[in-house]
């Protein structure tokens, strides 16, 4: 087990050879690369999920024109920095990219690269939620241990599905640029605007689930963070024998159809990538919320993670995650899932 606990975090700085983006909460490394993430970037073309290099992807379905928007972080783009892309697809199955939706801006505060971008409508507007990386460190760094870095939650801004996306500050990351967040997403509770968030178990060891209220217009923080649970707390999580860590990874809210409120997750379990349920009874963000036992994704020998769900247009419960874990093989996997009032669990 140890062993495996091993190799699986390897995966995670393995994923950093090529920057950017090395894999959530993998180790900072330097900027400068020559693999896949600094390759040209192709000509938009129909492809199929399973021949794509994807990590951290996420599904936006817009019901008017029948078509599935899929982001993802993608390779350099015309001004040589990361980016965020773009396919769109009918049926699911045939996709057409990518489309440079977001390139980093030149001066930005992230030297380095983008992960785990999602897209949201929010009122007439669209919202990319991206993490920025970069290799300016913090104050305090420990001994014996990785690089402690600005590395932050951010949300961009656009009027169209495709962009272009653009920050509302250049300058930092959305979230307090003291603490290394990642993977922030969007949860509306009594019509106010909720950013949910990993605290990075590099700078706190074990690995956090937090929510931050967001002004209306989701353009900076209205308060502190509140946490909601740590890595540990899962019965399915294995800490890091290298590190003594818990990773936390891909928050993503669902109202289950009880009325509580469903979070799906992310961490290492015993064999490998695993996609959790944290379940709030009361329904409400702050919940206490409880973590379920047996895992959605990775009971049964899976690798892959950094889950979130969609609604086909014919009304059937989607997840879409990537797997294996495994640089350079992570692939964007969907699968129909069910809401059975009390948890989230893949269809037979």
């Amino acid at each position: 087990m140890r062993t495996f606990l091993f190799l699986m975090l390897a995966a995670l700085a393995a994923a950093q050879a090529t920057p950017p983006p090395p894999a959530p909460g993998a180790p900072a490394v330097p900027s400068a690369g020559t693999g896949w993430r600094s390759a040209p970037m192709p000509a938009p073309r129909d492809v199929q999920l399973a021949d794509e290099r994807l990590r951290d992807s996420c599904v936006w379905v817009d019901e008017a024109t029948r078509t599935y928007y899929l982001v993802s972080a993608g390779r350099r783009g015309p001004n040589g920095r990361a980016t965020v892309v773009q396919y769109t697809s009918k049926d699911l199955s045939t996709w057409n990219g990518p489309r440079v939706i977001f390139e980093i801006p030149e001066g930005f505060w992230s030297n380095r690269g983008i992960w785990a971008p999602e897209i949201h409508q929010y009122r007439d507007k669209f919202y990319l939620f991206v993490t920025f990386d970069s290799d300016h460190r913090l104050p305090e760094q420990w001994r014996d241990w990785l690089p402690r870095v600005k590395r932050g939650s951010q949300v961009l801004v656009a009027d169209r599905v495709d962009g272009p996306f653009a920050p509302f500050d250049t300058t930092r990351s959305t979230l307090p640029p003291d603490m290394m967040t990642l993977d922030g997403t969007l949860w509306v509770e009594d019509g106010t605007p909720h950013m949910v968030f990993c605290h990075e178990w590099v700078q706190i060891k074990d690995g956090t689930v937090e929510y931050v209220k967001l002004k209306d217009d989701l353009s900076a923080t209205d308060g502190e963070p509140v946490r909601l649970f740590h890595g540990s707390d899962a019965p399915w999580t294995q800490k890091s024998p290298q590190y003594g860590c818990t990773v936390t990874d891909g928050p993503w809210l669902h109202r289950l159809k009880s009325g509580k409120l469903a979070m799906l997750w992310t961490s290492g379990g015993h064999t490998g990538y695993t996609t959790g349920v944290a379940i709030s009874d009361s329904g409400r963000l702050a919940g206490p919320w409880r973590q379920q036992a047996e895992p959605v994704y990775g009971a049964r020998g899976e690798d892959g993670g950094h889950a979130m769900m969609f609604k086909r247009l014919d009304g059937r419960l989607m997840m879409i995650l990537h797997s294996p874990n495994v640089t350079p093989r992570e692939r964007a996997v969907i699968m129909e899932v069910e809401d059975t009032g009390d948890t989230i669990r893949v269809k037979k």
